[in-house]
């Protein structure tokens, strides 16, 4: 038998992340690989049968012999004797129900997929192996990165830094209050995954849905198909063509992505600080790390721009999930190749979130390259608290006035503080206002752009302690 050469396999996902993320991947192969989804086939498979057998054989002396036959069957049916069959049927459900027949009494063979259709089959396996892997590896992995984010959040709640917007000085945050918008972004898409991986539906409806074949077995196949589903830990839509309703699979996919969204706007920011004029973050570079064939001394943020790549490879592929909302009529077969790629974004975001998380574990605060860069943005930050004193003091052109002054202190008249200072007018509005709306001493607010933080620590903590109970309380209603 030839080995198996991992480096010839045509995916990247099967060589080079796979060896990045073996543990991850291997668990994600449990739920997701063919020879699982061959498996949930065949438990669909078998929980129907069950439930036939207990129906038209209740009588039977031996009908405890063959459940007990049906419950051994995911365990002795592989995929590969599936494939094999399915070279003579060229049909994948047909070969399932055939070999599944050659493994039971001759006596129940016939009842095997009765009054099912093959994507009832299909469909609700597909429900099955999208909720185990969202439920067990991906918001697990989620949980994981944003605990660690809420804690780098809550470490930095105080430390004082520039924001900025349009990649120029604004005013100052704190970098606690950065990292909690993705606290608070992240933590909603993670909610909302959850919620949409147990809303994932099954059906037995046959055909085109009307449960045309199962009223001829049952006097109540809409029973029927509750009870089977239910056996499996699912439920069954309001309404099923031939296939079920595309839309519950749609909004877990899109909620993913827009949390997949999230995480490469992070990996963005961190990239961005990490550029050598801003240095206000590192990444972890290991002992032997090479950052770049040529230039020794270099020490690139790869790993947030990876993350940033993975995004741009698969969050496109939401197109083809809406394209595949559309079947015509009772059921069309244009998604049975683009639905097969579902597994792959899931391989990729689980990927990006492993690389962040290890981003995140290992990021270095450059502490020096904060406080320098706040001092640098303090020259200018203070024309909105100016601006806004002046006003309220009752000048109706304040930010004109102000601007204005930010000009002179462009063309180098002078720093902006000395400038307002310069104009008795309008330092002595901006200082009684001050004294007035605050208590405070105006001298020491302007000589400290650190007082000019809002409440922004304040929030940092109050999201924080949010997301901890919102995590806390999704780890504790977890299936898995």
């Amino acid at each position: 038998m030839q080995s198996e050469n991992r480096f010839r396999n045509l995916s990247p996902l099967d060589h080079r992340y796979y060896l990045a993320n073996q543990a991850l991947f291997d668990r994600l192969a449990d739920i997701l690989s063919e020879e699982a989804s061959v498996a949930q086939c065949v438990q669909v498979e078998a929980v129907l049968l069950r439930h036939l057998v207990s129906h038209v054989l209740r009588e039977d002396a031996r009908k405890e012999e063959y459940l007990e036959k049906i419950r051994d069957l995911p365990r002795r049916v592989s995929a590969g004797e599936v494939y094999r069959e399915e070279e003579t049927t060229r049909h994948n459900v047909r070969a399932i129900v055939n070999v599944i027949q050659r493994h039971l009494p001759q006596e129940i063979q016939h009842l095997v997929h009765l009054g099912a259709t093959s994507v009832d089959i299909l469909d609700t396996a597909a429900a099955i192996r999208y909720r185990e892997a969202t439920q067990q590896v991906v918001v697990p992995l989620l949980l994981d990165l944003q605990e660690l984010l809420i804690k780098l959040a809550e470490d930095e709640a105080e430390t004082v830094s520039i924001g900025r917007t349009h990649g120029q000085y604004a005013v100052p945050i704190t970098l606690g209050f950065a990292m909690a918008e993705y606290v608070s972004r992240l933590g909603d898409s993670i909610a909302r995954i959850a919620e949409a991986a147990g809303d994932l539906r099954g059906k037995l409806a046959g055909a085109v849905g009307a449960y045309n074949a199962t009223s001829v077995l049952h006097p109540d196949p809409e029973e029927l198909e509750r009870q089977v589903l239910a056996d499996l830990g699912l439920a069954p839509g309001e309404h099923a063509t031939q296939i079920v309703s595309p839309e519950p699979l749609l909004r877990l996919l899109l909620e993913m992505n827009t949390a997949f969204g999230v995480v490469a706007n992070l990996a963005d920011d961190l990239r961005h600080l990490q550029r050598s004029e801003i240095g206000e973050f590192s990444e972890y570079f290991a002992q032997g790390q090479v950052g770049s064939s040529t230039m020794p001394h270099k020490r690139n943020p790869w790993n947030a721009e990876h993350v940033k790549s993975l995004w741009k490879a698969f969050s496109p592929r939401a197109m083809t999930w809406f394209m595949d909302q559309i079947s015509e009529h009772q059921r069309d077969l244009s998604n049975s190749a683009s639905g097969r790629f579902v597994v792959e974004y899931v391989a990729g975001f689980v990927a990006a979130l492993e690389r962040m998380r290890s981003i995140i574990e290992r990021l270095r605060v450059d502490r020096g390259g904060i406080e320098r860069n706040l001092r640098e943005g303090a020259r200018r930050v203070i024309a909105e608290p100016l601006y806004i004193l002046l006003a309220a003091g009752g000048v109706a052109d304040a930010h004109e006035q102000v601007r204005r002054l930010t000009l002179a202190a462009d063309e180098g008249q002078g720093e902006l503080l000395e400038l307002v200072r310069a104009d008795e007018a309008v330092w002595s509005t901006v200082s009684a206002t001050y004294r007035r709306l605050t208590g405070g001493d105006p001298e020491e607010f302007f000589a400290d752009p650190s007082r000019y933080t809002g409440r922004a620590a304040a929030r940092t903590r109050r999201i924080c302690a949010n997301h901890r109970e919102r995590v806390a309380q999704l780890r504790k209603d977890s299936p898995s």
